[in-house]
């Protein structure tokens, strides 16, 4: 027992001193309607929070470990990494943690909320880069052994030494995820420069449909996607892409589902060309289609 105490007051202190050195990096947001949201003060004039967790609107205010509430404008959001950015009208000295290495599987972490709030949890899992339901590129899955609540989404996750693993996040199906810094990162500025992230697109409403059983041999699949709608002017309607057309691959990777072939169509694609191989009343054509940018909606 002599010993048990002492070890539980060291991680006692080191807990409390990491959330202390940390509180300058939390904002606290706040909109017209509804609770605090927690962000993170990224740069001087720049707060980094969660985009499925920030209300509509253009208008914020934040306050800052100062105290102060500083008014604070949209500058841009990204669904599809669940990054959004505000920017101050009033920029205060702002003051990131050191950067993490990847994060380790059991390793203790911190998810902060604006307060500041404090949870202890494990890196539950690691994996490599994926593609959320709307097509955006996140650089690692790191999920966490907790259900993410109100307060510690947009908020900071840092590891034993105080330094930054990413964002968290409320994930699919009840998972809480970390949003990596380098996706973030990578967003930042097109975010900062346009409000949105560009996506490549096609033109065309796609619907999963299993190729008939005399065509599979001609076709080399199982399924495809139908196209069940094309937008008059859009890429596809300029290649000669047809309603009931079946899109069997995109340079040649089979597409089953729409998720797919928004995965293929990140920022990097606007404006390159991309093969579509599809059936048309039981033949298979090519076509060449100029990827475009997703116009906003």
């Amino acid at each position: 027992m002599s010993q048990t105490f002492p070890l539980l007051m060291q991680i006692s202190n080191a807990v409390s001193a990491r959330v202390a050195a940390a509180a300058p990096f939390l904002a606290a947001i706040s909109g017209r309607h509804g609770r605090d949201r927690t962000g993170m003060h990224w740069r001087d004039d720049v707060i980094v929070t969660s985009e499925q967790a920030l209300p509509s609107g253009r208008d914020f205010s934040v306050r800052l470990h100062d105290g102060r509430e500083r008014p604070a404008t949209l500058a841009g959001r990204d669904p599809s990494t669940n990054v959004a950015l505000l920017r101050l009208t009033e920029p205060a000295k702002a003051a990131p943690p050191r950067v993490a290495q990847e994060p380790r599987v059991g390793e203790l972490v911190l998810a902060l909320g604006a307060g500041p709030a404090v949870r202890m949890t494990v890196v539950q899992s690691v994996g490599p880069a994926w593609h959320s339901m709307l097509g955006g590129r996140i650089d690692r899955r790191v999920e966490l052994d907790m259900r993410a609540r109100h307060v510690e989404e947009g908020g900071p996750v840092l590891d034993t030494e105080g330094r930054l693993i990413g964002m968290a996040t409320a994930g699919p199906r009840g998972t809480s995820l970390a949003i990596p810094h380098e996706t973030i990162v990578r967003v930042l500025e097109p975010l900062l420069g346009a409000g949105r992230m560009a996506r490549g697109w096609l033109g065309v409403g796609l619907q999963p449909v299993a190729i008939p059983d005399a065509q599979r041999a001609e076709a080399g699949q199982q399924s495809g996607l139908m196209v069940v709608s094309v937008a008059e002017g859009g890429p596809c309607a300029q290649a000669g892409v047809l309603m009931g057309d079946i899109l069997l691959t995109l340079d040649g990777e089979n597409l089953s589902h729409p998720r797919g072939i928004r995965a293929m169509l990140g920022p990097e694609r606007v404006g390159q060309t991309a093969t579509l191989r599809l059936m048309r009343a039981g033949a298979v054509q090519t076509v060449t289609v100029t990827i475009a940018a997703r116009p906003e909606e």
